[in-house]
C-alpha cells in the first residue's frame, strides 16, 4: 500500500505546485499567499509519504484528497484533478491493502511450506 499511496501524494505534490502557478495569475491573491497553501499543501503530501502506512495516515489523505478538491474554488481545473487525485487514492488504498493482503498470505505459505520440508535448516 505504501508505494501506490505514496506515488499517488507525490504526483499531487507536482499538480499543487502547477495549480500554484494558475493562481499566482489571479489578481486579487497575494504571491505570498498562493505559496504559502502551496507549500503547506505541498509539504503534506510529501510528509503524508512517511505516515501513510499508520492509520492517521490514511485519514489525513483523504483530508489532503477534499482540500485538493476544494481548491477549485480557486483554480477551477482543480475540481476536475482534485476529483481524479482522489479516484487515485481511493484505488490505492484500496488495491494496496489487497496486495499487502496477499504478501502476508504468500509469506505465511512460503513458511508453512519450509517448516513442512523434512530437510530444511
Amino acid at each position: 500500500m505504501r508505494t501506490l499511496c505514496s506515488s499517488t501524494l507525490i504526483g499531487e505534490f507536482f499538480v499543487i505546485g502547477f495549480a500554484g502557478l494558475v493562481a499566482m495569475k489571479d489578481p486579487d491573491l497575494t504571491t505570498s499567499t498562493v505559496w504559502t497553501v502551496c507549500g503547506i499543501a505541498m509539504f503534506l503530501s510529501v510528509a503524508l509519504c512517511g505516515v501513510v502506512t499508520r492509520p492517521a495516515g490514511i485519514a489525513l489523505g483523504w483530508a489532503l484528497q477534499i482540500a485538493l478538491i476544494a481548491s477549485g474554488l480557486v483554480v477551477p481545473s482543480m475540481f476536475f484533478l482534485g476529483a481524479i487525485f482522489a479516484a487515485l487514492w481511493w484505488a490505492s488504498v484500496h488495491y494496496g491493502r489487497k496486495i499487502d493482503e496477499a504478501k502476508a498470505r504468500f509469506a505465511a505459505q512460503a513458511a508453512q511450506a519450509d517448516s513442512a520440508t523434512p530437510g530444511a535448516a
